[in-house]
């Protein structure tokens, strides 16, 4: 599978139960985004993904992946990236952005650039951006310039 064009949502973490549903990492916004988006993945088609429900407190779903019908065959699935093309994301209002628009960009503190963004984590207290020498910064209270392609953190 092409990914150039794709956009990580997701990823298979564990498997949920005997029936081979799986639980989900969601890297969306929030969980039950991924209900209504159409999930791509090299191991199933997205006709096959079927969102069962959001864990409270959470951002693990449970879903059930056609052709996976048991606990045996759903634990090949663990570490199965999720994906959803590029265009079928809704559209953003003004000041908002996805994340991997942000990759690439310079980040400066104290006006002095510190690295370039590599990506990004969430271990569940927000998000960190994780620059291409290794440091790893809060993402809380950023301020992004999408024109120079920098953000200024404190």
């Amino acid at each position: 599978m092409n990914n150039d064009k794709k956009i990580l949502v997701g990823k298979i973490v564990a498997f949920q139960g005997v029936r081979g549903d799986v639980r989900i990492q969601a890297y969306t916004a929030t969980p039950s985004d991924l209900r209504d988006m159409q999930i791509e993945s090299s191991q199933f088609k997205p006709d096959d993904f079927r969102f069962i429900r959001a864990l409270p407190n959470s951002n693990v779903i449970i879903a059930h992946i056609r052709g996976f019908e048991d606990r045996t065959s759903a634990e090949v699935l663990r570490g199965t990236e999720l994906f959803v093309n590029r265009e079928s994301l809704p559209k953003l209002k003004d000041g908002e952005y996805y994340q991997t628009d942000l990759i690439g960009f310079s980040v400066i503190r104290d006006e002095k650039t510190i690295g370039k963004i590599d990506g990004f984590q969430n271990f569940g207290a927000g998000d960190i951006m994780e620059l291409d020498n290794g440091e790893m910064v809060a993402f809380r209270g950023v301020t992004v310039d999408f024109e120079n392609k920098t953000i200024v953190v404190k």
